[in-house]
């Protein structure tokens, strides 16, 4: 479920870009890129493209959220204590002292 939704959300992104891209600059800075005749110049391109950035935003706002909802649910929120990594206090343990090793008894004849 996360996968596909993840792959909607780039497509989203990525078509969103292009949209964006693909509209007239009002002001331009500088008088970069709103010169002269553009490529859609009409009054309806311009309507459907906002009204397309629009959708596409929506879209690319409700898969953030829905996308940050599905990882907030799969992580469960853990303590600093419960770390399996801490290492629990040494033990006390009395010292056992060698045995003296015991001599080998002779071998009993037949």
């Amino acid at each position: 479920m996360t996968t596909i939704l993840l792959v909607v959300h780039l497509l989203i992104a990525l078509v969103l870009v292009g949209v964006i891209l693909l509209q007239r600059s009002e002001g331009g800075a500088l008088g970069i890129g709103g010169g002269g005749g553009g490529f859609l110049t009409g009054r309806g391109q311009s309507n459907l493209l906002t009204r397309t950035t629009a959708f596409l935003a929506a879209g690319f706002i409700a898969t953030s959220l829905i996308l940050a909802i599905l990882a907030a649910r799969q992580s469960e929120p853990t303590s600093i204590l419960d770390r399996p990594g801490i290492p629990a206090p040494p033990v006390e343990t009395t010292p056992v002292e060698p045995q003296a090793p015991t001599t080998p008894s002779a071998p009993v004849a037949d």
